[in-house]
């Protein structure tokens, strides 16, 4: 089975750019800081500029954690191919639907965050999406080990499983907004649910990181709920899918490495 070069070419490198990525029904989007790329199952590629925030920001906690989030869907939201109008629509919708929620009384407000999660999660991970999510961790999972010339023939099998998947960040979401809202000094005010809202998902994307960072066994703990979802949102891939994201995750390194 042909092995693309600059796959092996990577397997041999000293760096490799930290990569993310997102699973979609049709393919497998793959990120780094700077670029990213949707390859498709049907053989189609389509490569992107990621947006780059003031630098300023990335220094100030909290905004920093927002800004990260923004960058996480931005493939997603821009006129890019990746999603179809009617799914932009969709995804903002979702994004926006909780602070709506604002007219909501206490515990109505937690129920409409939970059916909206479970309703994007149900909309996110539909056909075969659940394969090439673990596609999509495994081909990152063979990036950071210097395995993509073997996961490419399928003679290796990185992890299916990540601890940078989303799905751990929203397992953090809503005990976070739970406890915020518990513990909110302030008088409440018309306002204070979307206050919470942005401060608990700004809280629990610098503690998402600060966890994955962290070189302490107890603090990854805090990502075992996220890891154990992840049996239900990902499913074991065929070859032929950890192939379209490996494809995904060569035009971005071909980018990043020049």
């Amino acid at each position: 089975m042909h092995v693309p070069e600059l796959l092996l070419r990577a397997d041999h490198a000293e760096s490799l750019p930290r990569l993310g990525g997102m699973a979609r029904p049709d393919g497998v989007v793959i990120v780094s800081e700077r670029f990213w790329a949707f390859a498709r199952r049907d053989g189609a590629l389509l490569e992107g500029v990621m947006p780059a925030p003031p630098s300023a920001l990335r220094r100030i906690p909290l905004a920093r954690g927002l800004a990260r989030l923004w960058m996480s869907v931005a493939p997603l939201l821009r006129k890019s191919g990746v999603a179809k109008k009617g799914e932009r629509r969709i995804l903002l919708l979702a994004i926006l639907a909780p602070f709506s929620f604002v007219f909501l009384p206490s515990p109505f407000d937690m129920v409409g965050w939970i059916a909206v999660m479970i309703g994007l999660i149900a909309w996110v991970f539909r056909g075969r999406t659940l394969n090439l999510h673990g596609a999509e961790h495994r081909a990152i999972a063979a990036v950071e080990e210097r395995r993509l010339a073997s996961t490419w023939t399928g003679e290796a099998k990185p992890s299916r499983f990540s601890l940078r998947c989303g799905t751990n960040f929203a397992a953090l979401v809503i005990p976070v907004t739970v406890l915020a809202e518990r513990i909110w000094p302030f008088q409440a005010a018309l306002w204070t649910p979307v206050v919470i809202t942005v401060f608990s998902l700004a809280l629990s994307m610098e503690l998402w990181r600060a966890v994955q960072e962290s070189t302490r066994r107890g603090a990854r703990l805090l990502l075992y709920p996220g890891l154990a979802l992840q049996r239900l949102t990902t499913r074991e891939p065929q070859v032929e899918e950890t192939q379209v994201a490996l494809r995904a995750v060569e035009s971005v390194l071909r980018r990043e490495l020049g």
